[in-house]
Formats: structure tokens, C-alpha cells, sequence
């Protein structure tokens, strides 16, 4: 490989690795009290707003069923008033996160509706505030579920960021689409899917070992 060419893929590794870290950031700060609101406002929930739910399950669902590349070219408008550009890292960090932040709030939220009842009662009848239930009930005890969210959401970006590269947005998906589908050189897409597999892979790996560890220690 070339030295102009692995500049290439160190810059493209970067930027995917920039795209998926802080939108994975992003989605889970935004995520995971979107998931405590669906679980809180659900019928019986510690804020019981049925009506509320049913608004914003339809909403987290209606997003969730968006295809990636629609609401990247639905985001234009948005993503060009944020950033100033729709294409390049920082314009596809954008749409990812959208895209993303439901996705993983329906993950936290089995996690969340997982927690033992009786854990819950038990702290209500002993007079805990719901800012107490929430921090040392439910999320303490769906900790290592949460974790296994974010782990499965990162995997998921690594795939989205990589088509994000239709749209011009960088990262692997961009090198694998002009260098290696539009000039036709199949190793350098082969490189590219390799690495993503090492990516995703390692990413996996370090997710089940932390949530093997926050199991053990629970």
C-alpha cells in the first residue's frame, strides 16, 4: 500500500472513528432519559402519563422506522443550519444521531422495564424520592443492560457511518465508495470491510467484557 493511500485510510479511520464516538456520545446523553420518560410515563410507571406515552412511543418509533439514508437527505436543511455544510464528518454527525438516539432509548428502555417491581415498591414503601428510585433502583440494577445498549449501538454506527459515505460524509464508507467502488480496485474495498469487521468486532468484545464485569459486581 502506497503512502499517499494509507494517509488515506488513516485519515478515513479517523473520521469514522470521530462520527461513531461522538455520535454514540450525543445519542446516549439524549437517549437514556428518553428511555426513563417512556418507562416512567408508562401505565403503572413511577409518573403514570399513559396519554403522553402513547405520544412519544409513536414519535420514537416513527423516527426509528425512518431509513438512515432518508433522514440524512430530510436533515439537509437542519444539518447545513448547524454546521454550515451537509457534507463532510461533522455535517453526517448530525443525522447519526438522530437516527441513532431512538434506537438506543428502545434498547435502555427493556433494560429499564426489566428491573425487578418489588425492588421499586420496596423503596417507595421506605420513602425514597423518584430521584432516588430512578439513580439507585432503575438505573443501578439496568446498568449492565444499558451497557450491552451502548455496545450494540456503537455496532450499529460503524455500519450507518459507513453508508453515510454515499452522501459524501468521509470516513471508510466515503474511501470504499471512491476508491474502491468507482475505480474499481477490489482490494482497497476489501481492506476497508476488513477493517470494519476489526472495528466492530473489538467493540463487541470490550462491550461483553464490561457488561460481564458490572454483572459480577451488581
Amino acid at each position: 500500500m502506497s503512502n499517499p493511500l494509507f494517509e488515506k485510510f488513516l485519515a478515513a479511520l479517523l473520521d469514522t472513528l470521530a462520527m461513531v464516538g461522538v455520535s454514540g456520545m450525543v445519542a446516549v446523553a439524549l437517549g437514556l432519559p428518553l428511555a426513563l420518560l417512556l418507562v416512567m410515563t408508562a401505565p403503572g410507571g413511577l409518573l403514570h402519563a399513559p396519554r403522553f406515552h402513547r405520544v412519544a412511543s409513536v414519535m420514537v418509533d416513527g423516527m426509528r422506522a425512518t431509513p438512515f439514508i432518508i433522514m440524512m437527505v430530510l436533515m439537509i436543511p437542519v444539518t447545513r443550519w448547524l454546521v454550515g455544510s451537509a457534507v463532510g464528518v461533522a455535517a453526517a454527525i448530525v443525522p447519526l444521531t438522530i437516527s441513532i438516539t431512538p434506537y438506543f432509548a428502545r434498547i435502555a428502555e427493556v433494560s429499564l422495564r426489566e428491573v425487578d417491581k418489588g425492588l421499586i415498591e420496596a423503596a417507595q414503601a421506605m420513602g425514597c424520592e423518584r430521584r432516588h428510585i430512578v439513580l439507585h433502583v432503575l438505573l443501578a440494577e439496568a446498568l449492565p443492560g444499558i451497557a450491552a445498549a451502548v455496545t450494540i449501538t456503537l455496532v450499529a454506527l460503524f455500519n450507518l457511518s459507513a453508508m453515510a459515505g454515499v452522501l459524501g460524509a468521509g470516513g471508510l464508507g466515503d474511501l470504499a465508495i471512491r476508491y474502491g467502488f468507482d475505480r474499481y480496485e477490489p482490494l482497497i474495498m476489501a481492506a476497508v470491510v476488513l477493517l470494519l469487521f476489526v472495528l466492530v468486532t473489538g467493540t463487541q468484545l470490550a462491550g461483553d467484557r464490561l457488561v460481564s464485569r458490572l454483572r459480577r459486581y451488581r
